[in-house]
C-alpha cells in the first residue's frame, strides 16, 4: 500500500516526450520535403511512368490509339538478336574497362601518395580528364586514334613507315576501352588515394618494426585495410561500364545518333535506337527496365561475393571485429 502510494504516475513524461518526438518528426519532413518532393517529382514518377509506356504500344505520338499490351515488349526483346548481342559486348566491355580502371587507378594512388616531387602537378593532371566533357573527350581520341592523321599511328610509322591502322574499325572495343579507362581513372584515384591516407600510421610503422618489406607492407596491411575502398570503386564503375551510351556513338560518326560498328553495340545503344531512331518508346522503354534489373542482379552478386574479400572493422551483422 506504502509503494502504491508514493509511485509517480507515468503518464505525464510519456505524453510530453510523445509530444517532443512528434514535433522533431514534423520538423523533420519539413527540412527534407523539398529534397523529397524533387525526388517524387523528378525520380519516382518517370520511372512509373517509364514502366507504364512499356506496357503499351506508345511511339511517341499515338497518344490517341494508345494500346495496353501487358508483358509483350518484354516477351519481345527474347526474339531480337540484337538484345543478345548488345548485352553480349556490353559485358565483354566491362570485363576490360572494371579491371583496368580499378588497377590503375589505385597504381597511381599509391604512386601519387609517396613523396614525390610535384605530386600535386601530377594529380590535378590526372584527375582532369574525368572533368571534361565526353564530347570534348572522345573528338580528342577520334584525332589520337584517326586512320589518317592520328596520333598514334603518327608514332608507329617513325617505326613502320606509312601505318594507317582503322583502330575505331578494326579495333572499337579498345580504343573505346581505353578512352573510358582514361576518363574514369583521376576519379578512382581520388577516391583510393583518400583510403590511403586513412591507413593508420601506427599499423605501417609496426610493420615495418617487425621487418615487413614494402611489398608485404602491402600486401599484408594496406590492401586488406583499403579493401572497402575497392569494393566501392568495384561496384561502381561496374554500373558506369554497364551504363555506357554516348562513347561509343560518338566514336562512330559527327552525330549523336550515329549507329556504332557491332562490337561497340552496347545495351544501352540499342536501347537508345529503339526508343529515338525508331520511335518504338514501348519497347526501347522495355529494354531499359529489363536491363535495370540485370544492373540489380549483378550489383547483388558483388555485394554477396563481399563478406569472402572485404575487410570491416565493424561486423556487419552488428558486432565488433
Amino acid at each position: 500500500m506504502t509503494f502504491a502510494a508514493t509511485s509517480v504516475p507515468r503518464a505525464t513524461p510519456r505524453r510530453r516526450f510523445q509530444g517532443r518526438a512528434w514535433r522533431e518528426t514534423v520538423s523533420f519532413y519539413l527540412f527534407i520535403s523539398p529534397w523529397l518532393l524533387g525526388f517524387l517529382a523528378l525520380s519516382v514518377v518517370p520511372l512509373a511512368l517509364g514502366f507504364a509506356a512499356s506496357l503499351t504500344n506508345y511511339d511517341g505520338y499515338n497518344l490517341d490509339s494508345l494500346r495496353f499490351r501487358g508483358f509483350d515488349n518484354y516477351l519481345r526483346a527474347f526474339d531480337d538478336p540484337d538484345v543478345l548481342h548488345s548485352l553480349w559486348r556490353t559485358f565483354v566491355f566491362s570485363v576490360m574497362n572494371v579491371p583496368l580502371s580499378i588497377g590503375l587507378a589505385l597504381f597511381l594512388a599509391i604512386l601519387l601518395n609517396g613523396a614525390i616531387p610535384a605530386r600535386g602537378v601530377f594529380r590535378t593532371l590526372f584527375y582532369l580528364p574525368h572533368i571534361v566533357p565526353i564530347v570534348a573527350v572522345v573528338w580528342i581520341w577520334r584525332i589520337f586514334v584517326d586512320q589518317n592523321y592520328g596520333l598514334v599511328n603518327g608514332i608507329l610509322s617513325w617505326f613502320w613507315p606509312d601505318t594507317a591502322i582503322r583502330w575505331t574499325v578494326d579495333f572499337p572495343t579498345q580504343v573505346l576501352t581505353a578512352l573510358t579507362v582514361w576518363t574514369g581513372i583521376g576519379g578512382g584515384m581520388v577516391i583510393f588515394l583518400a583510403g590511403l591516407q586513412g591507413v593508420p600510421n601506427e599499423l605501417k610503422d609496426a610493420a615495418r618494426i617487425d621487418g615487413a618489406t614494402t611489398p608485404q607492407l602491402y600486401r599484408a596491411v594496406i590492401i586488406p585495410l583499403l579493401t572497402p575502398v575497392i569494393f566501392f570503386e568495384l561496384v561502381l564503375t561496374m554500373i558506369r561500364s554497364l551504363q555506357t551510351l554516348v562513347a561509343p556513338m560518338l566514336l562512330a560518326g559527327d552525330q549523336l545518333a550515329s549507329i556504332p560498328v557491332r562490337d561497340n553495340y552496347l545495351f544501352l545503344v540499342h536501347a537508345y535506337q529503339q526508343v529515338f531512331a525508331q520511335q518504338r518508346y514501348g519497347y526501347g522503354l522495355a529494354l531499359i527496365w529489363m536491363f535495370l534489373v540485370v544492373i540489380v542482379a549483378l550489383t547483388y552478386a558483388v555485394f554477396k561475393t563481399s563478406k569472402y574479400w572485404v575487410y570491416y572493422e565493424v561486423d556487419q551483422d552488428g558486432g565488433s571485429r
